[in-house]
């Protein structure tokens, strides 16, 4: 602890973080996505993420005070919650911020700017991949970093498992009960990404606070031997299928193998909807899902994010709490190859869907699909 008993913590909100998600978008990398995102309804959420943050912090709130930019990318929120706050001089900064007019550029001259401030312990953000991006490229391991996850893209190992268990790494972190690690920042292409390629690059890597049952892996791709596994699990499924029934297939891999068996086109990383076999829609968000199965019987079927074992919450944000609680967690449909699984720390899956009351109520136990004949029980938290 500092000499005036009291801990420096810097924040740094990246205000529009998540929310192509729901609309599906898979970002909001570029002003031309945002504005496509607010017209087709896209609400903030990192705000929120950040008061569930602050909120676990309240206990030491005494012994606390930020540093941050003005108006939506932290000040707002820290005054509304009641935690002492200073502004970082900087025209750039200062000029209260609203959520529309911040950019990358904003978020890399608040970074570097904290790593000047004397015994500044650590740095707070609130974002995905292009946000850890940013905040890597301006204090590179100059300061340590924790990031909490608002985005759509969150493949990078310096974000917290979700806001809760973030609080958890930042007390621990300044009790200096837990080390700090090379956290890897990675990020994708999202023109790619929008076409159906998964294109991702290592940028660099950020000090962060390191527990093993609070932070992230970084995502694990599917190698090409997994090709035969995921064949056999997609003939399981295709055979298990009920005439009349809307199934939403999630992104990835692995569900794209039950479109590929039946000879029909899927969004690799999109949510498409099959009926009787046959792909009816493509690409769906959040208000087109809800849509399309208002009056119909529905399943998802979902795979898992690769060592993380994410099964929502993770580059599948149309998969809101809406859309699962109309469907209802009964009629969820997981499938996995074996490798993906056995990669999984402990084979233990998460969830983190930005409502923690559904969150919570899904946690227990599930079958996975793991082979033509073979399933696996794993436990969701």
């Amino acid at each position: 602890m500092s000499k005036s008993n009291i801990f420096k913590l810097g924040l740094i909100i990246n205000p529009i973080s998540g929310m192509g998600g729901s609309v599906g978008l898979k970002g909001t990398d570029g002003k031309d996505i945002l504005d496509k995102a607010l017209k087709l309804g896209a609400k903030p959420n990192a705000e929120k993420r950040t008061k569930q943050v602050l909120e676990e912090l309240k206990s030491i709130k005494s012994k606390l005070k930020f540093y941050c930019p003005s108006g939506a990318m932290g000040a707002c929120v820290l005054k509304e919650m009641g935690f002492s706050y200073e502004l970082l001089k900087d025209p750039l900064l200062e000029d209260n911020l609203e959520i529309l007019e911040t950019s990358a550029s904003h978020t890399r001259k608040a970074a570097q700017m904290m790593t000047e401030i004397e015994d500044l312990r650590l740095i707070i953000f609130v974002g995905g991949d292009g946000t850890a991006r940013d905040i890597q490229n301006a204090i590179d391991k100059e300061k340590p970093a924790i990031g909490i996850p608002a985005g759509v893209k969150i493949y990078s190992s310096v974000f917290a498992l979700n806001p809760q268990m973030a609080s958890s790494l930042i007390i621990q972190f300044l009790w200096d009960e837990i080390p700090l690690r090379e956290s890897e920042v990675l990020d994708i292409d999202e023109e790619a990404y929008r076409k159906g390629h998964l294109v991702s690059r290592l940028y660099g890597v950020l000090l962060t606070p390191f527990a093993p049952e609070l932070s992230q892996p970084a995502k694990l791709g599917t190698p090409d031997s997994d090709l035969n596994n995921q064949e056999r699990i997609a003939k399981r499924v295709v055979e298990n299928m009920e005439e009349g029934i809307y199934y939403l297939i999630g992104p990835g891999t692995t569900t794209k193998a039950i479109t590929d068996l039946l000879g029909e086109e899927k969004s690799v990383l999109g949510v498409d909807l099959l009926v009787n076999q046959k792909v009816i829609a493509n690409d769906l968000n959040e208000a087109q899902i809800l849509e399309y199965i208002a009056d119909k019987k529905s399943k998802i079927i979902v795979s898992l994010i690769g060592r993380q074992g994410f099964l929502f919450g993770r580059g599948n944000l149309q998969f809101t709490p809406q859309v699962i609680k109309k469907v209802g967690i009964k009629n969820i449909i997981i499938v996995s190859t074996r490798y993906k699984l056995e990669n999984i720390p402990h084979q233990i899956l998460r969830i983190d869907t930005r409502d923690p009351a559904l969150d919570k109520k899904m946690r227990g136990f599930y079958k996975i699909l793991v082979d033509y004949d073979q399933i696996r029980i794993c436990e969701v938290r």
